[in-house]
């Protein structure tokens, strides 16, 4: 079914007043996921933060099965977490390295994953190694398959990087994971919400997500998977007593499924308001999702390459709802917030996010439109509108 557009935006209160491509960065959330975070906190301001968290244990726990369902795992393979960074870092750190193993990673990755590939590195003696991308830009499947041998520990990789709107060929990758016993890491975090995922078909060991992204959930939220296969084998880096359990003076034992990544406090409204913005998606279905922010994106690239000045960035076969781009002679940075004060939200992706990618490309900086299902055609109008003549070289 497509989606209700009016009624997602009645939903919204945000739509109001400003025009919003900023949903790489942080969506606007619906009000139903803004109720369910206030009311808790109203909870605990009447009974008290351990009183409220019983009397909503059901809610609570409802956010586990709601992200199994989203990704299709069971929801014994599900952490929550305070973001997708936190939940990446447990995954990632969790693994024993061994000086002369190897990880396989892409040029696209985010700066967050660069930097504890390359500090692992420095402590064990790991070798960093980037898959090349092919003619399109993305990760290229038959260079992965070629530098796969026994000693590759990691294939981590970004599902869709923060600097651009292509999709990397996860179940492809997936594929030559498995067939090399390498433990596959996918970085999901552009990805959740905006398109549908499987974790079965896909073929990932380990994926994180936050929940402001796509998904529209609050802020400090976040969620690993971990399949089962590395359930018994994969030791959080630090654990506390809900990870784990004090079993004697000298002994503990940890957790049998994935909530062994996780720490005892957290922000319980925010969990809560994650398994409604789950739900609220669930509701319209990832494929009209995806259907519908694919169109919006590539209407807006349409617009933009009609304009003076004006070079897209976006690459790879499949591209979805960020879209990338640059106004000859104006710094992308410097864009932001001129377009803030009219009321349009958009981010830029700088050089230290991507260096690995846009060094290699010779761009210090992109601007980021990110279109979610609540946006207008109309909308993009107005974005392009806005933005300044181009200025000679």
């Amino acid at each position: 079914m497509p989606i209700d557009v009016e009624l997602a935006r009645q939903d919204t209160a945000g739509c109001a007043g400003v025009t919003h491509l900023n949903n790489a960065g942080a969506s606007l959330p619906p009000r139903q996921v803004v109720d369910a975070v206030v009311d808790h906190l109203r909870l605990e301001e009447r009974s008290g933060g351990y009183e409220a968290a019983a009397a909503a244990a059901g809610r609570i726990e409802h956010t586990y099965d709601a992200l199994a369902e989203l990704i299709g795992a069971g929801r014994h393979e599900i952490a929550l977490h305070e973001n997708a960074t936190r939940a990446w870092d447990m995954a990632f750190y969790g693994l024993r390295w061994q000086p002369g193993d190897r990880i396989l990673t892409s040029r696209s990755e985010y700066a967050s994953n660069a930097i504890a590939y390359l500090q692992t590195a420095d402590r064990y003696g790991v070798q960093v190694e980037l898959v090349p991308d092919d003619e399109h830009g993305q990760v290229s499947v038959p260079a992965l398959r070629e530098l796969v041998d026994e000693r590759v520990k990691l294939i981590g990789i970004t599902h869709v990087p923060t600097q651009g709107g292509l999709v990397n060929p996860a179940a492809e990758i997936g594929a030559v994971a498995r067939a090399a016993g390498a433990v596959y890491l996918l970085d999901a975090c552009q990805s959740i919400g905006q398109l549908p995922v499987d974790v079965r078909e896909i073929g990932c060991d380990l994926l994180t997500a936050p929940g402001r992204k796509y998904l529209r959930g609050p802020r400090g939220t976040g969620f690993l998977y971990c399949s089962e296969r590395l359930l018994d084998t994969l030791e959080p880096p630090f654990l506390d007593l809900s990870s784990a359990s004090w079993t004697g003076p000298d002994s503990y034992r940890v957790r049998d499924d994935a909530r062994r990544f996780e720490s005892w406090e957290s922000s319980l409204a925010g969990r809560i308001g994650l398994g409604v913005a789950v739900d609220y998606a669930l509701g319209l279905g990832l494929p009209a999702i995806e259907a519908r922010v694919t169109a919006l994106a590539a209407g807006l690239r349409e617009r933009l390459l009609a304009l003076p000045g004006v070079t897209l960035h976006d690459r790879g076969t499949r591209q979805c709802g960020i879209v990338s781009f640059t106004v000859a002679g104006h710094d992308s940075a410097a864009l932001v917030p001129e377009l803030r004060a009219q009321r349009i939200n958009v981010s830029a992706a700088l050089l230290g996010s991507a260096r690995w990618d846009l060094a290699e490309r010779g761009l210090e900086s992109l601007l980021r439109a990110s279109v979610h299902y609540y946006n207008t055609e109309e909308e993009l109008d107005r974005l392009c509108a806005a933005l300044p003549a181009p200025l000679p070289g």
